[in-house]
């Protein structure tokens, strides 16, 4: 068992940052946010995890469609409301949950998610952002 299997099954973890392991903008992204989310109770875990396949009932191919937030309560929140619910418990990015709840600027972040989340795997390659090798994640 890994350390960050050990951590997953920590009592006092509130959730899990679920990402698609396989996309290299995506764990290098979550990574660089890995410090901040564990300081206020939530940890990180790919998709591909065991934790993710157990916990989120869904097919594959729809399991990786979206980055997905596993609350302790079994609670599973999804896509760009996932980021609003983090920003929203963040208090320098508070004001961006703000901006990102406002009438026109909720379509235009809802828009923006999708169009990202669609087209990551083109990004990482475009970047040559390949995942982070298994020995470096924590």
């Amino acid at each position: 068992m890994s350390a960050s299997d050990i951590r997953l099954q920590d009592a006092q973890t509130k959730g899990w940052l679920l990402y698609d392991g396989s996309c290299g903008f995506c764990d290098r992204w979550v990574h660089f946010w890995q410090p901040i989310l564990r300081r206020r109770g939530y940890d990180v875990a790919p998709l591909q995890s065991e934790l993710a396949r157990e916990r989120v009932s869904l097919p594959d191919g729809d399991l990786m469609r979206d980055l997905r937030l596993l609350l302790a309560d079994g609670q599973v929140v999804e896509g760009a409301a996932a980021y609003r619910f983090l920003m929203r418990r963040i208090f320098w990015t508070y004001p961006l949950y703000v901006i990102s709840i406002l009438p026109v600027f909720s379509s235009i972040f809802n828009w923006a998610y999708r169009c990202f989340a669609d087209h990551r795997h083109r990004v990482s390659k475009a970047c040559r952002l390949s995942p982070r090798q298994s020995a470096d994640r924590s």
